[in-house]
């Protein structure tokens, strides 16, 4: 098989940079290990609402919940409250992945991709020392799919890096343990995400609560990987639901890992690049990437048209890509992981604190960074060390 473009996985990331590739003429192949694109579902799937809408127009069929903001707990069970507008990319819509992410796939098999599902990339392939393709196992049968650019949209610790010379690997303390309930139960609210602190309830995580409708509701858990023991995700998960949902009935169950590391050095090589979960282009501080992928799989997307374009698939003829998504979303990304590494550290008394202390202040209209500040006045001596990212 012979194409211009090939792309390693079909989540929200690869289908747009497919897409974009196809719209542009490009002769492009998805490859998806499942059987089914969108299931299992290993995410929380809030996004923001605006923030969806500047990159696509939403489709009602997607969307689960639409929430009226989040509410944020505090170990000792004080809470506070942020609109949706200023919660953060994670929050104003749940959407139903298992539909949304079917539905950008369709969207680029429209464009003119070819999406193969079923299909596990097993290797880059070269030729005359230049990467040529992909090998990979379709229904049994090895294959391989020749194409002189590939995109790695193959989630945490990406593989498609990896073969390519790039190091993927997260350290322990860079990655989440997750694991996920959808739960019925009628004491869910239906109006708000909600979030839950504490070292106890999730070490060097949280718990969230993201409501799908009619008593429905994602509940999971993110444990930072260097606090984390064998099973203790859904040990913990199941604590929970004992004292927030005990009548909650559980009808799913899925696990999983979610990167909150601070950038890679580079995020493509000659002939290949990164987007996604692969790339880190994940929030630390809240493990949200469907909308970060999807931004970074369309500018991957147009350089890929680009550089074939023109005939230059090197790294160096690739470097748009990195330019472009870390002009959009290097700051931020690197901000939030200095907030995650000085956040993991604080006490469940040090969470308490900061959290009372917004009691009487109207921070509902504030974003992440405009709290922050608010916070630091507040409690200047707990976050000093923080005082140059928040002035």
């Amino acid at each position: 098989m012979k194409c211009d473009l090939v792309i390693v996985g079909a989540g929200p990331g690869g289908s747009m940079a497919a897409k974009t590739a196809a719209k542009a003429g490009l002769d492009v192949i998805v490859v998806e290990k499942r059987q089914e694109i969108g299931d299992p579902v290993r995410c929380a799937e809030g996004v923001g609402k605006r923030a969806l809408c500047e990159i696509i127009d939403p489709d009602p069929r997607w969307i689960a919940a639409e929430v009226s903001g989040a509410r944020i707990y505090a170990p000792d069970g004080t809470s506070i409250v942020m609109s949706e507008d200023r919660a953060g990319d994670e929050v104003g819509y749940v959407l139903e992945r298992k539909i949304f992410d079917r539905a950008l796939a369709m969207d680029a098999a429209r464009a003119g991709a070819k999406v193969m599902v079923k299909t596990r990339a097993l290797g880059l392939c070269t030729k005359g020392g230049k990467l040529s393709g992909i090998r990979a196992m379709r229904l049994g049968d090895e294959i391989d799919i020749q194409a002189p650019l590939v995109i790695g949209a193959d989630g945490v610790e990406s593989k498609v890096g990896r073969w390519a010379g790039i190091d993927t690997v997260l350290r322990p303390k860079d990655i989440e343990i997750c694991a996920q309930f959808l739960v019925h139960d009628k004491r869910i609210d239906d109006m708000y995400c909600e979030f839950f602190f504490g070292n106890k309830m999730a070490p060097g995580g949280y718990i969230w609560c993201f409501p799908k409708g009619e008593n429905l509701a994602n509940v999971g858990i993110g444990i930072q990987g260097s606090k984390s023991k064998g099973g203790e995700a859904i040990r913990l998960l199941r604590e929970f639901m004992k004292s927030h949902f005990p009548d909650g009935r559980i009808v799913e169950m899925v696990v999983g890992g979610d990167p909150c590391a601070g950038l890679m050095e580079k995020t493509s090589a000659d002939g290949m690049m990164l987007i996604g979960d692969a790339a880190r282009q994940t929030d630390p501080i809240t493990g949200g990437g469907i909308l970060n992928a999807m931004r970074c799989g369309i500018i991957a997307g147009e350089v890929a048209a680009k550089a074939l374009g023109i005939g230059d698939v090197s790294e160096a003829g690739l470097k748009e890509y990195e330019d472009r998504w870390r002009a959009v979303l290097g700051i931020h990304l690197e901000r939030s992981y200095q907030y995650k590494e000085f956040f993991v550290k604080l006490t469940d008394a040090d969470l308490n604190q900061l959290i009372s202390s917004l009691r009487n202040e109207d921070i509902s209209k504030m974003d992440l960074r405009g709290m922050l500040r608010v916070l630091f006045r507040l409690n200047p001596k707990l976050l000093w060390e923080l005082r140059h990212l928040i002035i």
